[in-house]
């Protein structure tokens, strides 16, 4: 897959070098472009903002530097991302549908966001990761790619995805490791006796208790 992230801050993106991204695109799974829209603007001081005609409070980011760096990468098969607040609320299912585009372009916007033109000028999809605000789609895009890069063949192992939250609908059991006692705290008896049918049965046990008790909207969507 080909990721392009178009933004005014490219130092914002170094995360992304690092861990099993880092090692996905060490590996050929992910190409990874950070596009700084700065380099697009006509403007003799590289200036992407500008006030909003009827006033108001904050900039926006002005629509010929946009415009042009999603030019300057789009294809016939490139799906463009902006992380915004008013989009549908992002998921795994969304995570997944995402890993089967062949290239995403993620759109930051910033300030008090963008020009309302780019939407008209091409197709994007905006996309939320909550209902609340933050000062840019620099952390929103690293999130989306995270979540959409796990679902890529040779990023993690396939029983990985199957077994952790929101796989089945729920959410995924308490997991333990050595050592068996800490603070007085015991490893579950059932994980140590490798009786892998009692294992499973209980890990679904404890997958749907915790869910019940943290995420009981995900019952009733079932």
């Amino acid at each position: 897959m080909k990721i392009d992230i178009l933004t005014l801050f490219p130092e914002a993106f170094t995360p992304l070098q690092t861990s099993i991204l880092g090692r996905a695109v060490e590996n050929g799974v992910l190409e990874i472009n950070v596009i700084n829209i700065r380099d697009f603007s006509l403007d003799k001081h590289k200036k992407c903002d500008d006030y909003p005609f009827g006033g108001g409070a904050g900039m926006l980011m002005t629509v010929q530097p946009l415009f042009d760096a999603i030019k300057s990468v789009k294809t016939d098969n490139s799906k463009i991302v902006f992380p915004s607040p008013i989009g549908k609320t992002f998921c795994a299912k969304k995570a997944e549908s995402l890993s089967k585009e062949e290239h995403l372009i993620f759109v930051c916007g910033h300030y008090e966001g963008v020009d309302d033109r780019i939407f008209q000028l091409f197709e994007i999809e905006q996309i939320s990761i909550g209902d609340f605000v933050v000062t840019g789609g620099e952390l929103p895009t690293m999130i989306i790619i995270d979540a959409v890069a796990r679902f890529l063949d040779g990023v993690i192992s396939k029983e990985s995805l199957d077994c952790e939250s929101f796989s089945n609908g729920l959410l995924e059991y308490p997991q333990y490791t050595r050592p068996q006692e800490f603070q007085g705290l015991k490893v579950p008896e059932v994980l140590l006796s490798g009786n892998h049918q009692e294992v499973d049965k209980w890990r679904k046990q404890q997958s749907l208790l915790r869910t019940k008790n943290l995420r009981k909207d995900l019952l009733e969507n079932k």
